[in-house]
């Protein structure tokens, strides 16, 4: 069995082993990064680049995930080889998008019947995106899987060492609510999907305790017995645009599918216990 990741980034390297295990080839496409792909267990491809090893890679594959964002307002993997994708008839075809889909809800909550309503522009492009390849699979009767990520975090990707720096900050939004996901458990809920796919399926992938941004953080200073860092209020606080704009949607995730469809038990199913875990795995407590 082989499978194709478009875009072998952070996310690719928890599910490349997995799948390894189960006896899989895994060729994931890179920029420039080979030895973080090869690190993983994958073969690695430099993609823009060698366009014709790609097209090679598809017409093989039993599985693809596209793990890459809209570029200009376009989506480059449609864009470059979606009629190959449609030719080469995968038997299961995933793509990574984002909760920010749903916009803002006032901290309400939603699931994946619930509309698309982004309120940013990633959020109105990872609509574009999935509507482009709900079009594709529609056309060529591809088994289509859109996984709908929450907030991301795991290893190097932890608060810690902002913490142990003395440069984390707390922000603080009132009725601000993230929803978040260990990168662990992505994995296991892609791996889950391939090993029952279910044709235009939706997933929302998060664990079960939406919470305020600062309480993570405070959580994590307790853990390490650091002091709190100070709160500071969002509406005055110094911030780039591009970190302002996590603030300008606060909604609630519910994940209830991935249990009843794929019955993926999350192995981190709230933030106390995904930190707690980075926490031991890098010797802090």
């Amino acid at each position: 069995m082989r499978a194709l990741v478009f875009g072998h980034g952070y996310s690719a390297g928890f599910l490349t082993p997995l799948l390894v295990a189960e006896g899989w080839q895994v060729t994931g496409t890179t920029r420039g990064n080979a030895a973080r792909v090869a690190a993983a267990g994958a073969e690695p491809l430099l993609w823009p680049g060698d366009d014709a090893a790609v097209r090679q890679q598809i017409a093989s594959a039993d599985a693809i995930l596209v793990s890459v964002g809209p570029e200009g307002g376009a989506d480059p993997v449609l864009a470059a080889f979606g009629a190959e994708i449609g030719r080469a008839q995968p038997r299961w075809l995933g793509y990574l998008s984002t909760t920010g889909v749903y916009g803002d809800r006032d901290g309400g909550w939603v699931d994946e019947d619930s509309p698309c309503a982004p309120t940013t522009r990633r959020g109105r492009e990872r609509v574009a995106a999935e509507q482009g390849w709900q079009r594709l699979a529609a056309e060529h009767g591809l088994p289509l899987h859109i996984f709908r990520l929450a907030g991301i975090y795991g290893p190097g990707r932890g608060p810690f060492a902002k913490l142990r720096a003395g440069t984390a900050r707390r922000i603080v939004k009132p009725g601000q609510i993230f929803s978040r996901i260990h990168a662990e458990d992505i994995a296991r809920v892609l791996l889950a999907s391939i090993k029952a796919p279910c044709p235009g399926a939706v997933y929302n992938v998060c664990d079960d305790d939406p919470a305020p941004p600062e309480a993570v953080i405070g959580h994590a200073a307790d853990l390490l017995g650091l002091p709190l860092p100070p709160a500071e209020d969002f509406a005055t606080a110094e911030m780039t645009p591009m970190a302002r704009s996590f603030y300008a949607e606060s909604k609630r995730v519910a994940n209830d599918r991935i249990k009843r469809e794929l019955g993926v038990a999350l192995r981190y199913p709230d933030y106390r216990a995904g930190l707690a875990a980075l926490a031991r795995a890098e010797g802090l407590i």
